[in-house]
């Protein structure tokens, strides 16, 4: 998919808001005069039948559940396709006349000027999303087994039981034995239901694997760090997509939200949280990933060094923050890791020192 980069008014550029039924769109021409406007179904066809004879036009459309088939086929028909992120759309959000018709008019007038201002969107291909389909689903049915244990946790608990500590993975196996028999018609069905989950997360752990050594082999430079696993991996290579869209492996950290957010106004610069900007899901594995590279279990490495200095000192904010540091640091380690085709070097410090 092809995204504006430039600021060159267009002849034509066309505002789409994307329903799940309806599409509205509004035409403007070069001088920025409203020629057209309606709607149409948000199917394939339509949009082939509305676009397929229109000349080369920029297209602006908020990037959501329908933007990422319908910006690779209007790429497909020839189309300068800008996907707004939705950050920065939030005239559309706080108008005061807010309608589907008038926010295709304000998309395609935004657009209009400089798509720059819109931060556009880059949607991955096909493939690459139903690769990240299977990473989100894995997710999705590990937050569903875990609110299912947490259920038959907190039931056998109200009952003077205790079901025995275990992880997630076996808790199918433990759990019956701790049931006290008034709870056995209630609770077994549920234990099943985590035993048939547990079955399926195992199941695309492999697909994953399958996925990395068929179709994403650079993943596996990543997971030289100890700590970065084949979803860590995999989901980093798929969010990022090209190594090459930054011109430093540190704009990775910023990409992911792993920054701070910035609300600077003349003398006044206040410390504020992260950003939160990009894939909410791989920030998290990224948080998870430094945690472990904090713990005992971690072997020595540069980034643990770095990260268990600044977790000494402070409070148990400064010491969050301290994580999501190192999780950033490990995002920029990934990143030029990728880029560049490195062997991971875990004490690079120590080494170059001792040659000088």
């Amino acid at each position: 998919m092809s995204n504006a980069t430039t600021s060159n008014t267009p002849e034509m550029t066309i505002g789409l808001d994307l329903g799940d039924r309806l599409a509205h769109y509004a035409v403007l021409d070069g001088a920025g005069e409203l020629v057209a406007s309606g709607r149409f179904r948000t199917t394939s066809s339509d949009f082939q039948a509305f676009f397929a004879h229109l000349k080369p036009a920029r297209v602006v459309l908020e990037a959501g559940a329908q933007s990422p088939w319908t910006s690779r086929l209007l790429a497909s028909l020839g189309h300068e396709v800008v996907v707004a992120n939705p950050r920065r759309v939030q005239l559309i959000a706080k108008n005061p006349r807010k309608s589907d018709q008038v926010d295709a008019e304000t998309l395609a007038r935004l657009g209009r000027l400089d798509p720059r201002l819109l931060q556009p969107v880059l949607h991955r291909d096909e493939q690459a999303q139903a690769a990240l389909a299977l990473i989100r689903s894995r997710h999705a049915l590990v937050a569903s087994r875990t609110l299912l244990i947490n259920h038959v946790r907190g039931a056998v608990k109200s009952f003077g039981s205790v079901v025995p500590r275990c992880d997630a993975h076996s808790f199918h196996r433990h759990a019956p034995s701790a049931l006290p028999e008034e709870l056995r018609p209630a609770l077994l069905p549920l234990i099943q239901t985590i035993a048939d989950i547990t079955l399926r997360i195992r199941s695309l752990d492999g697909e994953v694997e399958d996925q990395i050594r068929d179709c994403y082999p650079e993943a596996n430079l990543l997971r030289q760090v100890p700590g970065v696993g084949p979803l860590t991996a995999m989901a980093f290579v798929l969010v990022i997509q090209d190594p090459a869209r930054f011109r430093k492996s540190r704009d990775a950290g910023a990409y992911l939200g792993l920054v701070p957010r910035q609300h600077q106004s003349g003398s006044r610069d206040p410390q504020l949280g992260i950003s939160k900007c990009g894939d909410a899901y791989l920030r998290s594995l990224l948080v998870e990933c430094a945690h472990f590279i904090l713990s005992s279990r971690s072997p020595d490495s540069d980034l643990k060094r770095w990260g268990l200095a600044h977790l000494q000192a402070g409070d148990h904010v400064s010491k969050r923050r301290s994580v999501v540091a190192v999780a950033r640091k490990l995002a920029v380690l990934l990143h030029h890791l990728w880029r560049t085709g490195e062997v991971y070097q875990p004490l690079r410090l120590e080494s170059e020192a001792a040659i000088a």
